[in-house]
């Protein structure tokens, strides 16, 4: 800012001595500052004007001997630099944010809060322009000349300030708002049904959270309204076949993995609960088997699209940093820090500096997922193929961010991704067997009717006549489910409760179970069908104790629309349930020929049946819509001593997302004292 102020300041220097030559030293200068601009086709639009000014000054006054431009020097010069900024800021190209971008690294070019700032400081400097344009013409001299100097110091000294004092305003709005704490001693003597923490709903993200409480020793309490743990990490058992409920594919399982890190922390050994996948897809009727290696299916990309081969080995270079970049925070902290948190953690300077530590993921920031991809690559079916696992997010393209898309798609061909071993229902219990270990209590068929609040602090919940007490409520539930139906509506804001109900919930699936007599070991574990849109999952070729010898246990998965489904007890439910399940199979049996011929067990699931085993409203698998757009509420409420975790909060649908979520409230109730 100050190197495009020289001219103007030895201009005005000049100018108040009565000496013209502060003009043409003025266009020269302005002429050094342009000229590196235009050879790099960068132009900063306030040199130009700069420029322009001193070009018009400089006939003015030795052609047409206009004595204006030495005489009212101050009032021309501010007053021009007032148009500058308004034109810039009515144009939404705000005249600080190219001389901004000398200051900062190109990652933050793009950023809309960046833009924000920019476009706020200028409107601050328009109001120092046109002030100074009136003092000087209307102020007596020395006085305008010193007030004005004033009002430059205080515009660059905000100018300094402001920045990072408004992003990170805007960041941690609701950490300021919801920033409450609840001091917990380890230890103390508790009354009956008195806990340290109670846990409402145990799903991953509350059995997590759970876990690590207890075995730092908190005195926890987890009510689950099902006869089983897990949620939709869940299974169940049929002929000797063992099916999944919903889990084929886990990330987040490597050595800065969040899974990995909750695992060291428990004490557990992966190898015990996870085996690796093999995957396959199919697409354009064409077998691709996916490659363990990350850069090995780079490689096979570039030599299946020759025409983007550089463009391949760019992208997949720049998704490996920023993915790496992401997961730096793990080891600390146990995950990837959401913004709010890198302040909390890290103070309000490290965010400003947060592009430069993390250059590569900043430029994947603020960007749907088909915005990135259309700058590398023009290919159709290239792009199809990158966006194969899309279904982990339940999203278009372009309605999915950069940065899910980055971990909850591209994630999984850097690093394995695993089956569970034993089933999902194993990796469940084996956090409900910690949290009882360390004297923790988990109450299945323990219906939470109430959580239970006074003067805007929780105290308890309520389940029938029985009450339970804590300081703290972790609840484990979908938020309209917290907030609509466990909580008195008194204790809420109608904005926040407006907020809530307006939140659209995520997809849900249709899934059909089947145990056969046949021996599918040739066969990889997932199989997904890009041409029309389903996937098969054989389990028992991840574990073979999945299905009794020689048979396999196999699954087929399909997006499906809730409001699609008749009511649950109508006929028309079953005869719908029945059709698509035939429907499936014949689609299934088209990638395992007679597959039909050797069914000995089959069952189905529908988004209602999710909805009856889950109370998930819709029977949404990701709980809320994940498209870029939507603001999943925080993990700290309104209501103090309320956390939320799970698919409802950040960063959303999956098993490593939701035990980020647990870790990260696990941690925050700890003080991050970990």
């Amino acid at each position: 800012m100050f190197i495009s102020f020289i001219p103007w300041i030895v201009y005005w220097v000049l100018s108040g001595i009565e000496e013209p030559i502060g003009i043409a030293l003025g266009l020269v200068l302005s002429l050094i500052l342009l000229t590196p601009q235009i050879i790099k086709k960068e132009i900063n639009i306030f040199d130009s004007a700069s420029f322009l000014y001193f070009s018009i000054a400089l006939i003015g006054w030795y052609i047409l001997n206009i004595d204006a431009f030495i005489e009212m020097s101050g009032f021309l010069g501010y007053f021009t630099m007032f148009l500058l900024a308004v034109v810039s800021v009515i144009i939404k190209r705000p005249y600080t944010l190219q001389v901004s971008k000398r200051d900062y690294p190109r990652a933050y070019w793009d950023n809309p809060e960046f833009i924000k700032v920019n476009t706020l400081i200028t409107m601050l400097w328009s109001l120092i322009y046109i002030s100074n344009a009136f003092l000087f013409q209307y102020s007596p001299k020395p006085l305008n000349v010193i007030i004005t100097n004033i009002l430059i110091v205080i515009g660059i000294i905000l100018s300094i300030i402001l920045p990072g004092k408004i992003v990170a305003y805007s960041v941690i709005r609701d950490l300021n708002k919801y920033d409450w704490r609840v001091p917990l001693k380890q230890g103390k003597t508790r009354g009956t049904n008195e806990f340290d923490v109670i846990i409402v709903g145990a799903g991953i993200g509350g059995l997590t959270c759970g876990a690590l409480l207890a075995k730092r020793g908190y005195k926890v309490l987890v009510l689950e309204q099902h006869y089983l743990v897990g949620g939709y990490c869940s299974a169940f058992e049929r002929m000797g076949f063992i099916f999944n409920t919903g889990v084929e594919s886990i990330s987040g399982i490597w050595e800065n993995g969040p899974i990995t890190y909750l695992l060291n922390k428990l004490g557990l050994n992966k190898d015990d609960y996870f085996v690796k996948n093999t995957e396959r897809y199919i697409y354009r009727g064409e077998i691709i088997d996916i490659p363990d290696n990350y850069w090995d299916y780079a490689k096979y990309l570039a030599e299946k699209f020759p025409d983007e081969k550089d463009n391949i080995f760019a992208f997949f270079r720049d998704a490996w940093n920023a993915y790496h970049e992401l997961y730096s925070d793990v080891k600390k902290w146990g995950v990837p820090l959401p913004a709010y948190l890198y302040i909390k953690l890290y103070g309000r300077k490290a965010l400003l500096e947060y592009p430069r530590r993390k250059p590569t993921l900043s430029r994947w920031l603020n960007k749907t997922f088909k915005a990135l991809l259309d700058e590398y690559f023009t290919n159709k079916d290239l792009k199809v193929l990158l966006t194969a696992l899309l279904p982990y997010v339940g999203t278009k393209p372009e309605k999915t961010s950069a940065l899910s898309a980055l971990t909850a798609c591209l994630g999984y061909y850097m690093h394995p991704n695993y089956f569970t071993k034993g089933s999902a229902q194993k990796f469940a219990d084996c956090l409900k067997n910690v949290i009882e270990e360390n004297g923790g209590t988990i109450l299945l068929e323990h219906k939470v009717d109430e959580i239970l609040i006074e003067k805007g602090k929780v105290y308890g919940v309520r389940v029938g006549e029985q009450i339970f007490k804590a300081p703290i409520v972790v609840a484990n539930a979908n938020a309209k489910n917290v907030f609509l139906k466990l909580i008195d509506k008194k204790h809420l804001s109608h904005e926040y409760l407006k907020y809530i109900q307006s939140l659209k919930m995520s997809t849900s699936a249709f899934m059909v179970f089947l145990g056969v007599d046949m021996d599918l070991s040739s066969y990889p574990v997932l199989i997904k069908n890009l041409d029309e849109g389903y996937s098969i999952v054989i389990n028992s070729n991840a574990d073979p104790n999945l299905a009794p010898s020689g048979k396999a246990s196999v699954s087929i998965i399909i997006f499906a629309n809730y409001h699609d489904f008749p009511d649950r007890t109508s006929k028309e439910y079953l005869k719908k349930k029945r059709e698509l399940t035939e429907k499936y199979i014949k689609r299934a049996e088209e990638i395992i020929p007679e597959l039909s011929k050797h069914i000995i067990f089959k069952d189905a699931a529908t988004p209602k049946t999710f909805e009856r085993y889950t109370l998930t409203p819709e029977g949404a698998i990701y709980s809320f819509d994940q498209s870029i757009r939507t603001k999943r509420p925080f993990f700290k409420t309104p209501i103090k001593g309320l956390y939320l975790v799970g698919a409802s909060t950040f960063p959303g649908g999956g098993i490593e997302a939701v035990v980020i979520s647990g870790i990260i409230c696990a941690n925050d109730i700890c003080n991050w004292k970990i």
